[in-house]
């Protein structure tokens, strides 16, 4: 495979509900960094906050059935279904039942069970 996995810019942070509202408070208040809410339609994620975090973009999502917090990191690619072949030949499957998610995207996992969101890599 000729395409270059490179790592994005956002990071989302699965939070469990009983966490959820602390963990907001500790990145706004304490932190002050940049935090907004925004709405979500998912049937995973209750809420999503948005924060500022460098050149990179953390998102906080409250999860009701998690019982301890996950970091999701997200992987960018020049064609999504190549980078999914190139995966699958080398033993890594993909697994889009994690949580919903657009077309032309995909869920992987490392072997420790982080989870990587495949998607498009923006043209610059």
């Amino acid at each position: 495979m000729e395409s270059k996995f490179e790592a994005g810019i956002n990071i989302a942070i699965k939070i469990p509900k009983s966490k959820y509202e602390k963990t907001v408070e500790f990145y706004r208040d304490i932190l002050k960094l940049e935090v907004e809410e925004y709405p979500i339609s998912n049937p995973t994620v209750s809420k999503t906050h948005k924060v500022i975090f460098g050149n990179n973009v953390l998102w906080l999502d409250c999860v009701d059935n998690y019982t301890h917090s996950e970091t999701w990191l997200q992987l960018t690619v020049p064609d999504v279904e190549e980078a999914a072949k190139y995966l699958e030949l080398s033993g890594v499957e993909t697994c889009d039942e994690l949580e919903e998610l657009p077309e032309n995207m995909h869920w992987i996992q490392d072997p420790a069970g982080t989870v990587f969101n495949l998607q498009k890599r923006e043209l610059k």
